[in-house]
């Protein structure tokens, strides 16, 4: 299937377009010192992939916010169990789930990446159209006018919309639906090799990894981007 010149962009939100506000490792680190932890950058950042693959693979079975609270407090205490394993601290599930409760107590939102409005410019301006793809609960349009993104892409469709959490491949169906487009005539960026780069090509999109935390130096099997910036070069290589 040829993707030589898509014609639209559909980018992933959490960890590709938007960070946490202060940044993760801020709020990690502020919740763990209060156990006697203390947390680098590099390992919350290797705990962090630990942590959201666990999610993805939660959502393939059953998504998270179908879940109830005991079950949903039981999965976060292992996801934040992850994200300190990754940081060298390896703790029960009774300490990450109190840490965890530390985590959600404090004040945080998110923020645009400094490179993501002048990168989906640069795409605007070659010729491509942008939009999102998110398993954020809410719906599109909310999304974009909470974290900045309206009238910069096109559109978004969230889990919110479709009642469904990447990687299922409805929401991506969706997507391309509301773009009017066929699959070859699309390209997923994200930040996750299962739910969005994977679960893109099975539906026939073309796919392109954002690595932001250098998680994956080594990853050759999708086109791999650091920032917004470097996409309209990773198209090239597809």
């Amino acid at each position: 299937m040829a993707f030589d010149r898509p014609e639209i962009i559909f980018f992933d939100v959490y960890g590709t377009l938007v960070g946490f506000d202060p940044p993760r490792e801020q709020i990690q680190q502020a919740a763990a010192s209060q156990f006697g932890m203390e947390l680098d950058r590099d390992g919350i950042d290797r705990g962090y992939q630990d942590a959201d693959q666990f999610m993805a693979e939660q959502n393939s079975r059953s998504p998270v916010r179908l879940m109830s609270s005991e079950d949903r407090d039981r999965f976060f205490a292992r996801y934040e169990q992850l994200v300190l394993a990754g940081a060298g601290h390896e703790v029960d599930l009774d300490t990450s789930g109190r840490v965890w409760a530390k985590v959600r107590a404090q004040e945080y939102g998110w923020a645009l990446f400094d490179d993501v409005l002048p990168g989906l410019e640069r795409l605007r301006d070659a010729g491509f159209r942008v939009a999102a793809i998110s398993n954020m609960p809410m719906t599109g349009e909310e999304m974009c006018d909470q974290i900045g993104l309206t009238g910069r892409v096109e559109f978004a469709v969230t889990s919110g919309d479709v009642g469904a959490e990447k990687p299922d491949p409805r929401v991506f169906r969706a997507a391309l639906e509301r773009a009017s487009v066929a699959a070859n005539e699309a390209v997923m960026v994200g930040d996750s090799i299962g739910s969005d780069l994977r679960a893109a090509e099975a539906v026939g999109m073309g796919a392109v990894l954002m690595d932001r935390y250098n998680n994956h130096p080594w990853h050759d099997e999708h086109p791999r981007v650091t920032d917004v910036h470097g996409v309209v070069d990773a198209i090239k290589q597809m």
